[in-house]
């Protein structure tokens, strides 16, 4: 299967699954849950990234040790041999069958199969890109970072074949498309409608120089809105035409969502999934 996100995008609007598909006894970040991802439709699944103290690239959300492991540490402290003893807990708190799993595993197993967005990409970014090199998948990768001349400095230094987008708050300035870069769009972060990252003049602009805009209908905190309420829990507490419809008709070309199954079937019985 021959992978080209611009193309994709031109079919469908993609959707993200963040952290895979969880619920239940199935932990987030796990195989198992992009397993799931899959099954439900996802285009994209979302990962984070964590390395060990010797050196091994893990599935995990830094800093969320205590409210996914129980464990009062960091995974970036132990050794491989240590980290992989750990179980992720369940929605009720009670340990599971499920463990870290390495980096070098998902893509694996996901290779040929989906596109995969690397977070947390900027943590570890020259053994991450290594890592997705020796399994020759560089075009199945979306890495995604915030806006920084470095991080712009060590893609052209290091990895300028790699598909990348930028996590915007603000506008950004035309310097990025003028580097040895492959850039491919943003992400906008947005608080209310009249931003304008969330402007159909900025998404059309960007639509114009060939690049994709992301659009986060997750919800980290309540009181940080990241699409201007437009998100999952609008979706499914108040109209699903409010939350996710409102971003759709926006024009936004990549969703991500916790509730992928639910947001692909509202998005085709409301003929909003395909572009014509």
């Amino acid at each position: 299967m021959a992978f080209n996100i611009r193309e994709t995008a031109n079919e469908h609007i993609l959707i993200m699954a963040h952290r895979g598909v969880s619920g239940g006894n199935i932990p987030c970040n796990t195989l198992a849950s992009y397993e799931i991802a899959l099954k439900q439709g996802a285009d994209i699944i979302e990962t984070d990234l964590e390395m060990t103290a010797d050196g091994k690239l893990v599935i995990f959300h830094p800093g969320k040790e205590v409210t996914h492991l129980g464990y009062h540490g960091a995974i970036s402290a132990l050794c491989w041999s240590e980290a992989k003893q750990l179980r992720y807990l369940n929605c009720d708190g009670t340990s599971t069958q499920f463990g870290i799993e390495t980096f070098d595993d998902l893509l694996e197993q996901f290779k040929g199969r989906c596109y995969i967005n690397v977070d947390k990409f900027w943590g570890h970014p020259e053994e991450i890109y290594r890592a997705i090199k020796r399994h020759n998948m560089q075009e199945q990768i979306l890495a995604k970072s915030p806006p920084s001349p470095a991080i712009f400095d060590m893609l052209e230094e290091l990895a300028p074949d790699l598909p990348y987008m930028t996590i915007l708050r603000a506008p950004l300035c035309e310097e990025i498309e003028h580097r040895n870069i492959n850039y491919i769009g943003a992400e906008v972060v947005f608080g209310a409608e009249d931003h304008p990252l969330a402007s159909q003049a900025y998404i059309d602009e960007m639509h114009k120089k060939g690049k994709l805009v992301l659009a986060n209908a997750i919800i980290y905190d309540y009181l940080d809105q990241i699409a201007a309420g437009h998100s999952d829990d609008t979706a499914l507490t108040s109209g699903m035409d409010e939350g996710w419809g409102w971003l759709a008709d926006r024009g936004f070309d990549i969703i991500q969502t916790d509730w992928t199954g639910m947001l692909i079937d509202y998005l085709k019985s409301s003929h909003k999934y395909y572009k014509s």
